[in-house]
C-alpha cells in the first residue's frame, strides 16, 4: 500500500496534490517532490506545515529548480526546522523586510538572527534614504544602532523612537570617537534616552554635549562618578571646574 501511494504521489494530477501535502509519511512527501505537477503553489503550501522534518526541507533546498521561486526561498529560510546551514545560505537572497522579520521573529535561533542582522548592517551604506528611514523606525537593535551612528538627519529623527533600540546601542554610539555632534544633541534632547543614568554619564563625557546639558545632569550623578570624571584627561579642563565645584558642594552638604 505504501509503495502504491508513493507511486501515486509521483504521478498525481495537480488537483490531487493538495490532499497528499498533509500526508504523514516522509516517503510520500519525498515522492511528491518528484511529481512534475508539484509546482510553486503546492510547495509553499507544503512549507506551511510546521511539522516538516529537516530531512525533507534539506531535500527541497537541494533542488535548484525549486529555489528559482523567491516565495519558496523565503518560506524555506524562515521554517523552524530548516537545517542551520541551509537557512544561513538562503538569508543572502532575502529582501530587506524579510530579513527584518527573521531578526524579530520569536523562536528563530540566535545565530540566524545575528546573521540576518549582519546582512542588514552590511547593506546600509547602499540603501536609499526611504529604506533607511523604514529600518530606523522598525529595524532590530543592532541595525537601529548602526543608523544612529550613521547620523543622517532623517533616519536620526525616527531611530531614537524605535522600540527595539537598546540602551547598549545608544551608549555604543555615544562612546564612539567619531560620533556626530548631531547624534549627541538628539540623544540629549530625547525624552526617553536623556533620562537614563548611564546615557547621562556618557553625555557628560562627550565633548559635543552642550555645557547647559552637562550642568543640568551634574546634580544627578553620584559623587564617585563625579570624582572619576574630574580626573585629569577625562573631560575638557573648562568642565572640570564645574565637576570639582559640584563635588565640593556635595561634600560640604554632608
Amino acid at each position: 500500500m505504501s509503495e502504491a501511494l508513493q507511486e501515486r504521489a509521483r504521478i498525481a494530477p495537480a488537483e490531487e496534490i493538495p490532499s497528499l501535502i498533509h500526508h504523514s509519511s516522509r516517503d510520500v512527501i519525498l515522492a511528491l517532490l518528484e511529481n512534475p505537477a508539484f509546482g510553486e503553489t503546492s510547495l509553499c503550501l507544503l512549507l506551511e506545515r510546521k511539522d516538516l522534518p529537516g530531512e525533507i526541507l534539506e531535500e527541497i533546498a537541494q533542488r535548484k529548480h525549486f529555489l528559482k521561486s523567491y516565495a519558496v526561498k523565503r518560506a524555506l529560510a524562515l521554517h523552524a526546522h530548516t537545517p542551520r546551514l541551509v537557512s544561513m545560505r538562503l538569508l543572502r537572497d532575502l529582501y530587506l523586510m524579510d530579513l527584518v522579520q527573521v531578526t524579530l521573529t520569536p523562536g528563530v535561533p540566535a545565530e540566524l538572527k545575528r546573521n540576518a542582522e549582519d546582512q542588514l548592517v552590511s547593506r546600509l551604506p547602499q540603501l536609499p534614504l526611504g529604506q533607511k528611514i523604514t529600518l530606523a523606525r522598525r529595524g532590530p537593535a543592532r541595525v537601529a544602532g548602526a543608523l544612529l551612528v550613521e547620523g543622517h538627519p532623517q533616519p536620526l529623527a525616527v531611530v531614537l523612537d524605535n522600540p527595539h533600540l537598546t540602551e547598549a546601542q545608544v551608549l555604543k554610539a555615544l562612546y564612539r570617537d567619531t560620533v556626530s555632534p548631531s547624534v549627541v544633541r538628539a540623544v540629549a534632547s530625547h525624552s526617553k534616552w536623556s533620562r537614563y543614568y548611564n546615557v547621562r554619564l556618557a553625555l557628560v563625557r562627550n565633548p559635543a554635549a552642550s555645557l547647559s546639558t552637562v550642568l543640568a545632569y551634574l546634580p544627578e550623578l553620584t559623587v564617585s562618578d563625579l570624582r572619576e570624571l574630574a580626573a585629569p584627561g577625562i573631560v575638557p579642563e573648562n568642565l572640570r571646574k564645574y565637576l570639582q565645584a559640584e563635588i565640593q558642594r556635595r561634600t560640604r552638604a554632608r
